[in-house]
């Protein structure tokens, strides 16, 4: 092949990225933000997340809508993160042993930043709703996130965690339980201080 064409290629190529990282920053920024609740954390997924599309991109064979792909890959560098993070709180407790401070002492992750979805003046209810989310089982907090935060239909979160759409009602149902309970309790410790 030419050199030309291949310049002309990889120039294509990075346009493409361009536009495709202009679209989507935005929707994969605010899904890692609901997904880890820490802006730089996000910020950390989103540019993951960016990289793996640009290396992956010639190798996208469209069995799955642009987006769902987009969604999916979002999802998965978000969950690969807090599972890094768990794990570093984890060989941290190896190390409390030795003279630091335990988990138990340490404060609880209180998530530290504002979602663009929430108005100012909802920010105690929305700390306390991340909060909650937090302590979800994984794929409620994925399908509730997908569904409540980023507004996607049932169907689209069927197709990015490639389950049924009766598993996705499911876990949603079991979410809004979860979080019914875990938020009647804040609100009530709340009240009675």
């Amino acid at each position: 092949m030419p050199k030309d064409h291949q310049k002309n290629k990889a120039t294509e190529q990075t346009d493409e990225f361009r536009q495709l990282f202009q679209l989507y920053k935005n929707r994969v920024l605010n899904t890692a933000l609901g997904l880890v609740q820490n802006r730089q954390d996000a910020e950390d997924v989103t540019q993951e997340v960016f990289v793996s599309l640009y290396q992956h991109l010639t190798t996208f064979r469209g069995d799955a809508q642009l987006l769902t792909w987009i969604y999916r890959i979002t999802v998965n560098k978000s969950l690969d993160f807090l599972k890094a993070k768990q794990a570093k709180k984890r060989s941290g407790f190896i190390v409390s042993l030795f003279g630091g401070k335990t988990e138990a002492e340490k404060p609880v992750d209180i998530p530290d930043f504002v979602h663009p979805g929430v108005l100012l003046e909802k920010q105690e209810a929305a700390t306390a709703l991340f909060k909650a989310i937090q302590q979800l089982p994984e794929s409620q907090k994925v399908a509730f996130t997908l569904a409540k935060i980023e507004g996607l239909s049932y169907q689209e979160i069927a197709n990015i965690l490639q389950i049924s759409l009766s598993s996705v009602e499911s876990l949603l149902f079991r979410a809004k339980q979860q979080l019914q309970k875990i938020l009647h309790d804040f609100y009530t410790n709340e009240f009675l201080k």
